[in-house]
């Protein structure tokens, strides 16, 4: 038979006090060291979303899952707080930021959702809305948060036209320095141009971290081809111009397998 949900969940729980108490290595952890294998954590269930790779993305949950418990007992053991806190925390903060469904406020739609959402914040004491956006967060990630946070308050363009042409200005700047030779500017341009193809994105409705990924993963694909097929001819890639290795890219580009 089976176990329920509740009961799974307060068995990880009782193999967490266990490895605390009796695994060398789980007794040894604490938040600092646990947070780098958080984080590479994190970027292996990333990965599997990434590749629709259902069965790595319930592993990775696992493991997830696993941690945060983990953070919860030292939370414990350090009197600061409790599982039951996360938990209670937790409930009670998406209890009164869904007062659509808690409460007699109307929506209409996602955007009054997320709207509501960031003015309940700023009633609990944010100083900006802002002030959520992690400061760790990898730029791209960084700068799309930051920009769908402005948008709640009404700090957004009103067509995806008008994002472009702001990626065109932005585009001209950045010649401007380059003719300049300005290498400050130049940095600084190329910046805005990232951040302005950030908010195109979003206008888009795509993930513009989702998809560069999608693509960094196609070309380490056609380039790794590019090296095994070289290898095939006896030939090294410095010494093959750039024609040659072209070549084989528009060829792997055309295959069916490819990403």
């Amino acid at each position: 038979m089976s176990n329920t949900v509740e009961e799974s969940f307060l068995q990880l729980v009782k193999i967490m006090d266990d490895l605390r108490e009796q695994c060398p290595w789980d007794r040894k952890q604490t938040i600092d060291t646990l947070r780098p294998l958080t984080i590479e954590e994190t970027y292996e269930l990333a990965d599997a979303i990434t590749n629709k790779d259902w069965k790595n993305i319930k592993e990775e949950l696992g493991d997830i899952m696993l941690h945060l418990i983990f953070y919860a007992k030292i939370g414990a053991e350090q009197k600061e707080f409790t599982l039951q806190d996360v938990i209670d925390g937790v409930c009670n903060k998406l209890i009164v930021r869904h007062p659509h469904i808690y409460g007699d406020v109307k929506v209409n739609d996602e955007e009054d959702v997320k709207r509501n959402w960031e003015q309940i914040k700023m009633k609990e004491g944010k100083t900006s809305v802002l002030s959520g956006v992690p400061s760790s967060l990898p730029a791209i990630v960084k700068a799309a948060r930051i920009q769908e946070k402005a948008k709640q308050v009404g700090f957004e363009w009103e067509t995806k036209e008008d994002v472009w042409k702001k990626v065109e200005e932005e585009i001209d700047e950045l010649k401007e320095a380059i003719e300049q030779d300005n290498k400050d500017n130049i940095e600084a341009e190329f910046g805005d141009i990232l951040f302005s193809l950030v908010n195109y994105a979003r206008f888009l409705h795509i993930d513009a971290e989702g998809v560069l990924e999608r693509t960094n993963k196609k070309f380490i694909y056609r380039f790794t081809r590019i090296e095994q097929e070289a290898k095939a001819m006896g030939k090294d890639l410095k010494e093959m111009t750039l024609q040659e290795m072209d070549a084989i890219w528009n060829r792997v580009k055309k295959e069916k397998a490819n990403p």
